[in-house]
C-alpha cells in the first residue's frame, strides 16, 4: 500500500508492503497544507510484495506519481526503449512504465493531459488509474479501460475510486467513467474526455449504499458479518418479486424483454469465480422448470474460444461487483454476435448492469468479504425465481 500526497507544490511518497495499518504507522505525524493525493493498496502481480513495489510509482525526476489497477501487457517491450532513452527503473512492476511514459510524453505535450493521452496510447492491456504531479499540482488525471473508475462529486473536493463504498463517506454523488475515457479532477470541477480528446458530458448519478451496511458493525470480520446477513438479503433478493398468489415472480428488470425470453431457444450463463458455481445451480433449475438447453461457460474462456452463438439465445452475465473484466468482455462478445444479453448484478450503475439490455440486481448490499458468502446466495434466490 501506498499514498501520494502534494503539499506546497512538493510531492512526497509513502509506500510499505504488508497492512494500510503499517503505511499509517510509517508516514509522519504532521502533513499540513496537502491539497492533493492518491492511494493504493495492491497486491503484488509483478514482482514480489515489497515497499518498492508498492504503488505509487515515480517518473525519474520524482514529479509524477502514478497507480493502477490492471496489468499492462506489453510494458517489457515499453521499458526496454524507455531504458535505452535513458530512464532508470526501480521496480519489477508493470504500473511503473506508464510514469516514465507520461515522463517522456510531456516533453512533446507541455501539459499533464495531454501527455496521459499520449501515454495511455502506447500501452496494451488493461487499467484504471491516477495520476498526481507536483508540475501541475491543482489537479488529478484519471483514466479508465477494463478496470472500473468513478468520480465523486463533493463540495469543493473530487475523488476517484474503483467502487462507491471508498467514498459515500465523503459524498453519495458519483460519475461513471467508461473504457476509452480520461477525467481531469479539480477541487471544485471535473471534466471528462475520450483518449482521443473529445470532450464528454457526465451524468452524475446519487448512490444508495448505507454506511453502516460497509462497516463491521461489531463483528470481527467482514466475512463473519456477510455469513450472519444471509437471511436479510436473502429476503431483500426476493422482496417484492415473489408473487405468492400466482405461484409466480415478476423481474421489473426483465419486464421489458419477456418475449425475447419466452421465445429463447438455449440459455447460456457465463461467470467467473464463484458466480460460475452460482451458475451451475442455476442451469440445473432452469432445466428442470423451464425445460429449455442451458449451458454454463466460464467467463475467461467464452471470450477466447469463438463460441457457437445463434439468434435468438440468451446469454446471462453473472457478476457480484458487475465489473469482472472476463464477464464483462464475454457480454460484449455475446452482443456482437446477435444474442440478447442480460446481467445478474449485485452493483447498482456497474459497467455489466449498464451495458445488458436487462438484468436483474440481487440487492445483497456491500460484500466486502473475499470469499462470497451473501452475493451467492442472493445470486441463487434471483436465479430460482
Amino acid at each position: 500500500a501506498g499514498v501520494a500526497l502534494l503539499s506546497n507544490n512538493t510531492l512526497s511518497v509513502f509506500k510499505k508492503a504488508g497492512k494500510v495499518s503499517e503505511l499509517r504507522m510509517s508516514i509522519p505525524a504532521i502533513q499540513q497544507n496537502i491539497t492533493a493525493g492518491i492511494a493504493h493498496t495492491r497486491w503484488a502481480t509483478h514482482g514480489v510484495p515489497n515497499d518498492v513495489n508498492a504503488h505509487p510509482h515515480l517518473d525519474c525526476k520524482n514529479e509524477i506519481a502514478v497507480i493502477h489497477n490492471g496489468i499492462i501487457e506489453n510494458y517489457h517491450a515499453i521499458r526496454t526503449k524507455l531504458e535505452g532513452e535513458g530512464h532508470r527503473f526501480l521496480s519489477m512492476t508493470d504500473t511503473e512504465v506508464i510514469a516514465h511514459l507520461i515522463e517522456e510524453m510531456i516533453k512533446y505535450s507541455g501539459d499533464l493531459e495531454t501527455a496521459v493521452r499520449l501515454a495511455l496510447r502506447q500501452v496494451e492491456g488493461t487499467y484504471g488509474i491516477a495520476v498526481l504531479s507536483s508540475l501541475e499540482p491543482d489537479k488529478i488525471i484519471a483514466a479508465r479501460k477494463g478496470s472500473p473508475l468513478l468520480i465523486g462529486v463533493g463540495k469543493n473536493e473530487h475523488y476517484i475510486a474503483s467502487d462507491a463504498a471508498a467514498i459515500v463517506h465523503y459524498t453519495r454523488n458519483v460519475a461513471y467513467l467508461e473504457d476509452g475515457e480520461i477525467a481531469v479532477l479539480k477541487k471544485d470541477s471535473f471534466e471528462t474526455k475520450t483518449i482521443d480528446n473529445e470532450d464528454i458530458e457526465k451524468q452524475v448519478h446519487q448512490v444508495t449504499i448505507d454506511i453502516a451496511e460497509i462497516e463491521k458493525g461489531g463483528f470481527e470480520h467482514f466475512m463473519l458479518k456477510e455469513i450472519m446477513e444471509q437471511p436479510e438479503t436473502l429476503r431483500n433478493s426476493m422482496r417484492g418479486r415473489v408473487l405468492l398468489e400466482v405461484g409466480n415472480a415478476k423481474l421489473s428488470g426483465l419486464q421489458d424483454v419477456l418475449p425475447t425470453l419466452e421465445n429463447a431457444q438455449r440459455v447460456i450463463i457465463t461467470a467467473c469465480g464463484t458466480s460460475w458455481h452460482a451458475g451451475l445451480v442455476g442451469e440445473y433449475m432452469l432445466e428442470q422448470y423451464g425445460r429449455i438447453p442451458v449451458e454454463v461457460e466460464y467467463a475467461s474462456e467464452f471470450r477466447y474460444r469463438n463460441p457457437i452463438i445463434k439468434e435468438g439465445d440468451v446469454v446471462f452475465l453473472i457478476s457480484q461487483s458487475g465489473e469482472t473484466a472476463d464477464t464483462l468482455a464475454a457480454l460484449r462478445e455475446a452482443k456482437q454476435k446477435g444474442a440478447a444479453a442480460f446481467g445478474i448484478c449485485n452493483v447498482v450503475g456497474s459497467t455489466i448492469a449498464r451495458e445488458s439490455q436487462g438484468g436483474v440486481y440481487i440487492h445483497a448490499g456491500p460484500e466486502i468479504g473475499v470469499a462470497s458468502t451473501k452475493a451467492f446466495t442472493s445470486q441463487l434466490v434471483v436465479l430460482s425465481l
